[in-house]
């Protein structure tokens, strides 16, 4: 068995989460942390809550459109093309129209391998997704500087998290991470905070379980310098 390289075991955050990391499977994307069991106290208040639930099936994108995310660091276009991943692309744009990834943080940001984002702000919400996965994508473009992909758990469980390439992070691409759009200009990404580092228990940046419990409040309150997508609008 080939022994995994130290840069390979970097990208434990798109592999290693959910229950951790098999002998054999390469970190490649965020194995989500399963979400804990509902309480009064993890709940938004009603009026807090988005209107909007999960349609039962995702629109049909365009052949190609652009989103726009207002960041704290600045305007972000990303260029979608459906012939890449026809499904990655149809969910990015249902979840943009649906105004999801308003006030998402990009809660796990590593140096020269990516950027991680696509919880919602209200866990409510992001529990209303999260049995909502969406077939693979087979890969027919590289993860290389500024390419989109959806994090996944492993097979077929792609769903709303997504992850921006700060290099050529080629290897994913055998680990089955399919990109459906690029970042025209990287300036507002290579800015966001990366002075957490890895997420818990691996590091010591934000717990993905807890951010499922309490969303944006418990980011705010233990790691403040986190950037966020403030907006994200089709624009194109």
């Amino acid at each position: 068995m080939t022994r995994i390289s130290i840069a390979t075991i970097a990208l434990a955050f798109l592999t290693c989460g959910l229950a951790g990391c098999g002998q054999e499977q390469p970190p490649a994307e965020v194995i989500e942390e399963p979400p804990p069991a509902a309480s009064p106290a993890t709940k938004a208040p009603a009026s807090e809550r988005p209107k909007r639930e999960p349609a039962s099936t995702d629109e049909q994108a365009p052949p190609k459109y652009t989103v726009k995310l207002e960041t704290t660091e600045g305007e972000v276009l990303i260029d979608v093309h459906r012939e890449w991943a026809p499904r990655g692309a149809d969910r990015f744009y249902t979840l943009v129209k649906a105004g999801f990834y308003d006030g998402s943080a990009f809660f796990r940001v590593l140096d020269g391998f990516m950027a991680q984002t696509g919880l919602n702000a209200d866990p409510a919400l992001t529990r209303q997704w999260r049995d909502r996965r969406i077939e693979d994508d087979p890969p027919t473009q590289s993860n290389q500087r500024g390419t989109c992909s959806f994090a996944t758990s492993g097979k077929d469980s792609r769903t709303t998290q997504f992850f921006i390439n700060f290099g050529d992070n080629g290897k994913l691409d055998g680990m089955g991470f399919a990109p459906f759009g690029k970042v025209r200009d990287m300036t507002a990404v290579d800015k966001l905070h990366s002075g957490y580092g890895e997420g818990f228990p691996k590091g010591n940046g934000p717990s993905q379980k807890k951010i499922h419990m309490q969303g944006n409040a418990y980011l705010k309150a233990e790691f403040p310098d986190l950037d966020y997508i403030e907006s994200a609008r089709i624009v194109e």
